[in-house]
């Protein structure tokens, strides 16, 4: 992250990101909190206390974005008020999780007050099985994906042993990364935008235009099991791996037998840099990605995603995520140069959809006592790039959330299904090897 003088002024990513608003596009992450039955009600008063008590240690919380100047900076909400931003939803009488889906579908689609703090908690339910469930939206202009965790365990989530006490966000351990010479990264550049960004393919499926209209579907696969189907295979295949074969056995399904499924289906995976920077702050973005061939055409779960590994784990050893970051901020200093590189580099030719996966609380978080159940993660979709999957951990599972434009891209609901039997397919076939 580069450094600025005045440490309230956006960042060059964070402003890009605001730069992105439109009338279809809102900015925003959601985060479905869904909290176990309990015996009562979820207060409302007492989670806007609790939440209310934490923002100290989370300044953009209680700051908006100030868009007046020559640039965007963050200033002091004058004006601030817990109830705009912990309320409370009117759902139906015995809501299902359709009528769930439906109300976070819609708080997806509306855009955020740009005259408050970016962030809102709308509490939902109770459903009909006595579970209740938390909406919460944050700006990507004021954290990315891991950010966006880090902050909902800082005000949201009851304390527990991997929080601080004081509610200040705790960077885990850094790993230790070879220090490479600027004459080894310049060598190592162009062949880095060659694996990214030189596979320029047919019409993607996804290549559609877009209004602000959403609709999210979900779907959960199990960590351990995920592991364990990782760890069958004889080169040894991560978690994001196996979520990435999974997807890979969903769209197979879900796609038309044409030629959307008769090619490899490209990509793109965003990666978390923030580990690159001592001291970087918990909020505000550090992102970069890597491109990545998703074989539909392959009808063997096992090849399927030994073929995935196969890829990520050149991209991971060649440091492709931190040579585009470098390749990105360095021509972004040219306005011009920028703003044509970023086109090419987002267009539906270079990928078809993005798939993100962030790491949850590791350990079992509730809400004022009532224990977390299932997390879900839902970014939204981009203009030709008509579906957005992401996917969080959380105590033992994956959740993974779909996110498009019904208009464009009809059928979310069933993709979710096709998910969820990848997932068995997969699990069956690494347990016949």
């Amino acid at each position: 992250m580069e450094p600025q003088d005045n440490p309230d002024q956006l960042s060059t990513d964070d402003a890009h990101i605001l730069k992105l608003e439109s009338a279809a596009i809102t900015g925003h992450t959601l985060k479905l909190v869904i909290l176990e039955p309990g015996s009562q009600r979820l207060d409302l008063g007492a989670l806007k206390k609790h939440v209310g008590q934490r923002l100290s240690a989370q300044p953009r919380a209680i700051q908006r974005v100030d868009s007046g100047g020559t640039a965007p900076r963050w200033v002091a909400a004058t004006d601030f008020d817990i109830e705009d931003h912990v309320r409370c939803v009117v759902t139906p009488d015995f809501a299902t999780q359709a009528d769930l889906w439906r109300i976070v579908s819609t708080l997806m689609s509306e855009h955020l007050d740009r005259d408050r703090p970016l962030w809102t908690f709308d509490v939902i339910g109770p459903l009909a099985d006595g579970r209740e469930a938390i909406a919460a939206r944050i700006h990507h202009a004021m954290a990315d994906g891991i950010a966006g965790v880090r902050f909902l365990d800082a005000v949201l989530f009851d304390t527990h042993p991997d929080t601080p006490a004081s509610g200040e966000v705790r960077s885990g351990p850094r790993p230790v990364v070879p220090a490479t010479s600027r004459r080894e990264k310049a060598r190592r550049m162009p062949a880095a935008v060659l694996r990214e960004l030189g596979h320029r393919a047919s019409r993607s499926p996804f290549d559609q235009p877009i209004t602000a209209a959403r609709e999210l579907a979900f779907s959960v696969a199990p960590l351990a099991e995920m592991k364990r189907i990782g760890a069958s295979r004889p080169g040894g295949a991560t978690v994001n791996d196996v979520l990435l074969a999974i997807i890979s056995g969903g769209l197979r399904e879900w796609l038309p037998a044409d030629a959307s499924r008769a090619r490899h289906l490209r990509a793109q995976i965003p990666v978390s840099l923030h580990h690159r920077d001592e001291g970087i702050p918990a909020a505000g973005n550090h992102d970069s990605f890597i491109n990545v061939d998703l074989p539909l055409a392959e009808s063997d779960p096992l090849v399927r995603l030994d073929l995935i590994s196969a890829e990520t784990t050149k991209r991971k050893h060649l440091e492709d995520a931190g040579e585009m970051y470098d390749l990105f901020h360095a021509l972004g200093r040219v306005e011009l140069i920028d703003r044509a590189v970023q086109r090419f580099a987002n267009s539906a030719a270079e990928f078809s959809l993005a798939i993100s996966n962030v790491p949850g609380p590791s350990n079992p978080v509730s809400v004022a006592g009532r224990q977390v159940q299932q997390l879900f993660s839902s970014s939204e979709p981009g203009t030709h790039h008509s579906l957005r999957i992401s996917a969080i951990s959380c105590s033992g599972d994956i959740g993974i959330g779909l996110c498009t434009d019904p208009s464009a891209l009809s059928g979310i609901a069933e993709l979710a299904d096709a998910i969820t039997r990848a997932y068995e397919e997969l699990r069956g076939a690494a347990g016949r090897t």
